[in-house]
């Protein structure tokens, strides 16, 4: 199992990077990473949420809405090819304490200074 080698292995840590596969097993793999002590980030907001130590990325939210005000422009007649490319502004920074606990770890003051959440 890929865990137990990085377990043995003595890794530092490991980033999941979003697939549907695993985004799919979140809490599957955050348990995974605390069983094995390994810490764990993506860039998914609910890999936090679901136990892993941080995530980092877009806020989905956020896009979600720009894909809406699109959406709604093309079925006003704009021509897709006439929209300008758009790339996200918003980025949302998640620190689970609980999971850095489990750890043992110490989250730095200046990074959940700058979280837009913090879990306990």
């Amino acid at each position: 199992m890929a865990f137990a080698s990085l377990g043995q292995l003595q890794a530092g840590g490991i980033v999941l990077s979003p697939d549907p596969f695993l985004n799919s097993r979140s809490k599957q793999l955050a348990a995974l990473a605390s069983a094995y002590t390994i810490p764990a980030i993506s860039e998914l907001r609910f890999f936090a949420a679901a136990g892993g130590l941080i995530s980092y990325g877009i806020d989905d939210i956020a896009l979600s809405r720009q894909v809406g005000i699109y959406a709604g422009r093309i079925l006003k007649g704009e021509r897709p090819a006439d929209l300008p490319i758009q790339q996200p502004t918003k980025f949302e920074l998640v620190v689970n304490l609980k999971t850095a606990k489990a750890l043992g770890l110490t989250v730095a003051p200046s990074i959940l200074a700058r979280a837009d959440e913090v879990i306990e």
